[in-house]
């Protein structure tokens, strides 16, 4: 098997053997449309099969492994949103990691830049662990969620524009079932900020015009009835970005104080 069946164990797992999958994008669009409840939207996300060459590349990868994992069963499958239910905080990033997220089946989660993440969300009081290395390890998020715009690791980090779009309606949807309670939005690198734009407008924000540049402490005030929520830019805690020292520890911790003091206005 290249991949995790569904509803067969494995810790966190949404889906169940018989939850609806999706295998092109107008199937995406039409099961996101008419989940219920975001349960069954993040069951649906994680077995869908819309996208032929991601599909192929993360379950190659579940299949051939990296030699550190070797002994280890990989996930194989699409990452859903984790996180809290009724979240204040989003955290959006691009999309999963072929020996992270695709291997552990949580988002961040087993590689370099969830090291780092993780680390400064427990800094600042967003996640009861200060690592976090498996889908069932006993992290959670205090008041935040973590979503990708693009669920499926994809060859090079790089996922193709139709892929993007393919995948909107789960980032789109996912947005508007936690709307009314959200506050801050955090975008991780110039991708997520792009993706989260139209997905913000098709959740029912009003945006400002023209689109405001990313940038690492970038803030924009945007509104969705009568409660203001905030969109923050961070650099995306990716290894070359750490390596370098584009983004340092203070730098995440800066950005999510900040969502923290913006979730009490």
């Amino acid at each position: 098997m290249t991949f995790v069946p569904p509803g067969s164990g494995w810790p966190d797992d949404p889906a169940r053997p018989d939850t609806p999958v999706a295998h092109d994008p107008a199937q995406v669009a039409e099961l996101a449309a008419a989940s219920p409840v975001l349960a069954e939207l993040t069951a649906r996300q994680s077995v869908c099969r819309a996208c032929p060459r991601l599909v192929a590349w993360r379950e190659e990868v579940a299949t051939v492994r990296r030699r550190a994992f070797a002994q280890e069963t990989y996930w194989g499958r699409p990452i859903a949103g984790w996180g809290d239910e009724k979240p204040e905080v989003l955290i959006v990033g691009l999309a999963p990691a072929a020996h992270g997220g695709n291997r552990t089946g949580r988002i961040f989660t087993g590689d370099r830049s969830g090291d780092w993440l993780f680390a400064s969300l427990y800094r600042t009081g967003l996640a009861v662990q200060e690592t976090s290395v498996h889908a069932g390890d006993g992290q959670r998020l205090l008041g935040a969620r973590m979503v990708a715009a693009v669920r499926c690791a994809p060859p090079d980090n790089k996922p193709a524009p139709g892929e993007r779009a393919a995948c909107f309606p789960w980032l789109a949807r996912e947005i508007a079932m936690v709307a009314d309670g959200l506050r801050v939005v955090v975008a991780l690198g110039g991708f997520a900020w792009q993706a989260v734009w139209p997905a913000l407008k098709e959740a029912g924000y009003v945006l400002p015009r023209p689109r405001p540049a990313f940038g690492h402490g970038a803030e924009v005030e945007i509104t969705r009835g009568e409660s203001p929520t905030y969109l923050l830019g961070c650099y995306h805690p990716s290894q070359q970005n750490t390596f370098t020292g584009r983004v340092t520890a203070q730098m995440l911790d800066d950005v999510f104080t900040r969502a923290n003091t913006l979730r009490e206005l």
